[in-house]
């Protein structure tokens, strides 16, 4: 049986809204609250008190089950032996889909296997050219950022407590920083909705996931507008991006960069009742200075404000190290976070070697990486995280590829258990197939892929993707975040996941 469960992090809670919230335009506006709500926690399968519910496959064949899902677009899977790679049964296995977000388990191994374990990042505030003397540092002050996609205000408000702990006041150098320890990349990818949460830019400084606070008050039919970094302690305000309402219908969200600034207007119309949501951020180093800034100004120490510069390295005042890298991508593979991906990937790839700059360089180092350690040829996927909706990868590569990762003992603790539901969606406690997979959900394109186990049965390793990519493509930038029928269309896909999972187990029992 699978095992390894986890229990949810303050960390998790905050990963777990990383998908964009409700627009303005909803009448059900999100609560607003110190800290991004979470996701429901992870699906459980309870202990069984006695002998489980005995498994009742679908009735057909596979064909037929594929039919009556009733999915436009293509379908294609694969389940193997997971002891001996024995092909259990196919359709259409080779076929190269988007694999969405089942990639986040290739960059598990990846990241895991290249930088170890226990690797953690580093977030330093240092000096350089002077020491801390009656309040005052005599040179210039460093953020510097280690790539860490996890770090929080309340994490960056410790280190200001340190350097007030110092005594430090005021400096009469710069405010430096640091954030070149991974490469700019302005958005994960430009297919994505403006305000989409889950798509914001990654570098080597990164904070509150790369998003925003944006919350509005409603009085006398005027909106009251703010944007900040809260914590579940403090709530820093930002200036280096403002946002402002224009008299319009649509698009409801607009944004623009402006130097080391950041514009975003709303429509005013879509501000009748009070709401919030997170937005992505697209200077993330930028961003996080000006809050660390704020949190400096708020404990009485005064900076001037911030520069980013690619500096030597100097006196540490103070330093936050994540949690280990396991943790992290346990979380990861959770919650989905894109952002988590596309760091610790492209870290793991500048441990590879030099000429990184962006994210389909580093995924290509890591196609060809996954290719001669686990034999899983065909790879192509231009990103870490699988938002591209670009990536290819056929359910027999990608089931390969878990199949060589199971014998090394480590993925299938890692990924979260998948429940599986009755006809009205409900979880159902006592069923006798334990799953271990990652899901894939772009719009129109749903995967799945892991490892099933029939109670005291035998192992499956299995592949499932449907894609419908000219329904996806024909989607208009007004309705990419809430398409028609695009909700019916996965849950037919999930269903028809289910099914075929069902199928295998009772098939290899």
């Amino acid at each position: 049986m699978f095992c390894d469960r986890t229990e949810l992090s303050r960390r998790a809670l905050l990963a777990g809204a990383f998908a964009s919230l409700a627009v303005p335009a909803m009448a059900s506006a999100p609560t607003r609250s110190p800290r991004p709500p979470a996701r429901p926690a992870p699906g459980h399968i309870a202990a069984l008190s006695g002998e489980p519910a005995a498994l009742v496959a679908p009735s057909g064949s596979l064909s037929s089950l594929i039919e009556r899902a009733n999915l436009s677009g293509e379908t294609a899977m694969v389940a193997l032996d997971a002891e001996t790679g024995a092909v259990i049964e196919e359709h259409r296995a080779d076929l190269r889909m988007p694999p969405a977000s089942t990639a986040k388990a290739v960059t598990t191994l990846y990241a895991l296997q290249t930088l170890g374990a226990e690797y953690r990042f580093i977030t330093r505030v240092e000096s350089r050219g002077g020491a801390i003397a009656n309040g005052t540092l005599s040179g210039d002050l460093v953020l510097r950022g280690g790539g860490d996609p996890t770090l929080q205000t309340a994490e960056l408000a410790r280190l200001a407590d340190e350097l007030i702990e110092r005594g430090l006041r005021r400096i009469d150098g710069r405010f430096l920083v640091d954030d070149s320890a991974l490469p700019d990349v302005h958005q994960i990818d430009n297919g994505q909705p403006v305000p989409a949460g889950y798509n914001p830019a990654i570098g080597g400084l990164n904070l509150n996931f790369n998003r925003v606070y944006f919350g509005w008050e409603v009085a006398n039919g005027r909106a009251a507008l703010s944007m900040d970094a809260r914590s579940n302690t403090e709530v820093p305000g930002v200036s280096m991006i403002d946002i402002e309402a224009v008299a319009r219908s649509m698009p409801v969200y607009t944004h623009d960069v402006r130097g080391e600034r950041e514009h975003w207007t709303v429509a005013a119309n879509a501000l009748g009742t009070p709401g919030s949501r997170w937005l992505p951020v697209r200077r993330p180093g930028a961003y996080a200075g000006d809050v660390f800034r704020a949190l400096l100004a708020a404990r009485g120490c005064q900076l001037p404000e911030p520069r980013r510069a690619t500096v030597a390295p100097g006196q540490v005042l103070a330093e936050h190290r994540s949690d280990p890298l396991t943790s992290i991508l346990r979380e990861m593979l959770r919650y989905s976070t894109n952002i988590t991906a596309e760091c610790v990937g492209m870290t793991a790839s500048q441990r590879l070697g030099p000429g990184v700059q962006a994210l389909a360089p580093s995924a290509s180092r890591m196609n060809g990486w996954i290719r001669e350690r686990y034999g899983a040829a065909g790879l192509g996927l231009l990103d870490h995280s699988g938002l591209s909706e670009g990536s290819r990868i056929a359910p027999r590569t990608m089931a390969q590829y878990l199949l060589a990762a199971r014998r090394e003992g480590v993925l299938p603790g890692l990924l979260r258990e998948h429940p599986l539901r009755d006809a009205n969606g409900r979880e159902i406690a006592s069923h006798p197939v334990e799953v271990r997979a990652k899901t894939g959900t772009l719009n129109f394109v749903s995967a799945l892929a892991g490892y099933a186990q029939l109670r005291g049965g035998r192992a499956v390793v299995f592949s499932i993707v449907s894609a419908d990519l000219p329904r996806r493509a024909a989607l208009s930038d007004d309705t990419r975040e809430r398409p028609v029928g695009a909700r019916s269309w996965s849950g037919r896909a999930r269903a028809l996941q289910q099914d075929v999972i069902e199928r295998w187990s009772a098939m290899h029992s």
